[in-house]
């Protein structure tokens, strides 16, 4: 994707990551403060919550950039369908 730059495999495993311990810890704290919002989204603003966890990232991870926030929200597009996909394989 022309908007993400991972310089290396390393980086990459480091991304994957951090950005897992951010969904445990990070992202329940922002759903809760966020459910007004989400609930008159419809559940949509989770997909911004989703961006800023990945810009989180970036900014933890130097060989880890993000050109602007919509990378960052096609990336987790990416990431919850390739974690959807793994889930229908794997099982739960």
């Amino acid at each position: 994707m022309p908007g993400i730059m991972i310089k290396s495999f390393g980086i990459a495993l480091l991304v994957m990551f951090v950005l897992s311990i951010l969904n445990v810890i990070l992202r329940p704290v922002l759903v809760l403060l966020t459910i007004p919002v989400t609930i008159l989204t419809f559940g949509l603003f989770l997909l911004v919550i989703n961006a800023v966890i990945v810009l989180v990232t970036e900014w933890m991870i130097d060989g880890f950039e993000v050109r602007n926030f919509w990378w960052a929200l096609l990336f987790s597009l990416i990431v919850a369908l390739g974690n959807y996909i793994a889930d229908r394989i794997i099982g739960e």
